[in-house]
């Protein structure tokens, strides 16, 4: 009779079943964390009195040290045990939620989301990692698929369950929420899964992750700063120098490991190139979008925070409707025509957005709303998945992190620019020219400190004038988006490859004296 090693036993503990549920529910958790705060934004200029350069600081906080620290954390998990690097990581979320329901300004809600920053960046890639140790391969695609569909389906719960917490609770119930659901989480990690490393996986690079994390917070400091400072400060150009810097020197150092951190060379594949390109943008405007509507349907449109939920929920239903659709269309045509479709289909939807008005009704920004999730759904899960499925399968480890970090960078510069766009807007086209001079600075700040002056003094005027310079601001936004959603379709159109699914992906060019076919790069990814 056949020996059953431990980890084949560990595979029959009928445990694993519950340790997935928990692991579901803590995906399901940060999912909506991803989500849940842009409801929130109106309620948190109001109560906190936190500018738009602050609410940009508070959502992209997160995003931030998420994507700078993401390869880090899972190479951490790789060499020192997944179980317990994952343990760690949900009690740093726990305890940067646990912080921000006791505090009430800007600056110490911005290091909370930070600290639940660094507990994603460690939970989220090795929530996948440790599902090998406990799934034989004939269930293992089943507890993938589990796993990355409570991450998926918690966006859209996201604006909802903030709604409902927001209309009856004060603003740190949406840190609170997050208490209970990670202690189960904790609790599950520590008496049911089993442990698991790869001590053969690459070093932690301390000075590469230095670099990564200081070069992007510097630039999106200097985007979220730039309206409020002028674009032509000093602090503003010293800010893009040093990132400039520190990326260039990233780039450098990680071309030269031999065992890079984050593998710059998969971008030689033409195919993952040009997919990663679309899923970034796709990844830019959606969450520029997610920053930017919940004021307008808030301030503008005059919803609460439940139906702001609500009211996003057409650009939800699109994106998940189109996203299985494309799988569909991508056997049949290839990823190029799909993905060009869905980048032409989010152009027409932000070109359609740029002409609402103040007082034109919800209904015609359910139908732009509705086209440009369908755009994203396209665009963005055939990229994904023809990104991957365009380098060869030892270097899929490597090219999903990229692709994860490349997405989590867009995201964050997406909510900096188009955040910054509409501030500068607003701030130039509000008219506060007969105000005092603290009430003018009040009003400029935001949309929120604007509404809250006019009630003060009795000036609907000033209400009616923050509200188009707002729209203008999204307007604004919107052109933006639609043009580079038109070049970056016109570019998948020529450039990209039409690789159908099972077939062979590309070679890569040689670079510099490499021979491809002899200079293979062994897999840093985990496991």
């Amino acid at each position: 009779m056949a020996t059953v090693t431990h980890a084949q036993d560990q595979r029959r503990d009928p445990r694993r079943w519950w340790a997935l549920g928990a692991l579901v529910a803590s995906m399901l958790v940060l999912g909506f964390d991803m989500t849940i705060l842009n409801v929130a934004l109106p309620t948190m200029a109001g109560q906190l009195g936190a500018s738009t350069g602050e609410l940009q600081w508070i959502v992209d906080a997160y995003i931030v040290v998420f994507a700078a620290l993401m390869l880090p954390a899972g190479l951490l998990g790789d060499r020192f045990g997944r179980r317990r690097m994952l343990i760690a990581g949900l009690g740093v979320f726990l305890a940067g939620a646990v912080f921000g329901t006791l505090v009430d300004t800007p600056g110490p809600v911005i290091a909370a989301r930070a600290v639940m920053g660094v507990g994603a960046a460690l939970v989220i890639p090795l929530g996948l990692s440790v599902l090998p140790s406990m799934f034989g391969p004939e269930e293992r695609s089943k507890a993938v698929a589990a796993v990355t569909a409570s991450m998926a389906a918690g966006m859209p719960l996201g604006p909802l369950v903030g709604g409902v917490l927001l209309d009856h609770y004060w603003w740190g119930s949406i840190f609170l929420i997050n208490v209970p659901m990670v202690a189960i989480g904790i609790a599950a990690c520590v008496f049911l899964l089993p442990e698991s490393r790869d001590p053969s996986s690459p070093k932690v690079d301390v000075l590469s992750t230095a670099y990564s994390a200081l070069g992007l917070g510097a630039l999106v400091f200097g985007i979220i700063e730039a309206p409020g400072r002028g674009w032509g400060s000093p602090e503003v150009i010293g800010s893009f120098t040093l990132s400039a810097l520190l990326l260039a020197a990233l780039v450098v150092r990680e071309r030269r490991a031999v065992r890079p951190m984050l593998d710059i060379r998969l971008l030689r594949h033409r195919g993952f190139l040009f997919n990663t390109l679309a899923a970034t943008l796709g990844t830019f405007v959606f969450s520029g979008l997610l920053f930017m509507l919940p004021t307008y349907l808030q301030e503008v449109g005059g919803t609460d925070a439940f139906g702001t939920g609500l009211r996003l929920l057409p650009m939800m239903g699109g994106l998940m409707v189109s996203a299985r659709l494309s799988t569909l269309l991508v056997v049949r045509a290839g990823p190029r025509p799909v993905v060009t479709a869905g980048l032409a289909v989010l152009c027409f939807a932000a070109l359609l957005g740029s002409r609402t008005e103040t007082g034109g009704g919800y209904g015609f920004t359910a139908l732009w709303l509705t086209v440009a999730g369908m755009g994203f759904g396209l665009a963005m899960v055939p990229a994904m998945d023809a990104a991957l499925g365009g380098i060869p399968a030892e270097e899929a480890g490597s090219g999903s992190g990229l692709l994860m970090t490349l997405r989590q960078v867009g995201g964050a510069i997406g909510i900096a620019l188009l955040g910054s766009l509409v501030a500068g807007t607003y701030g130039d086209r509000v008219d506060t020219a007969r105000l005092p001079a603290e009430a003018a600075d009040a009003a400029r700040a935001s949309l929120t400190g604007a509404h809250a002056v006019a009630e003060q003094l009795g000036l609907p005027a000033l209400a009616r004038s923050a509200d188009s310079a707002y729209v203008d601001g999204m307007s604004t936004v919107l052109v933006v988006c639609g043009i580079a959603a038109l070049v970056a379709a016109l570019l998948t159109a020529v450039l990209l490859p039409n690789q159908r699914p099972g077939e062979a992906p590309e070679p890569a060019p040689a670079m510099d004296g490499e021979t491809p076919d002899l200079a293979p790069r062994q897999a840093h990814g985990r496991q």
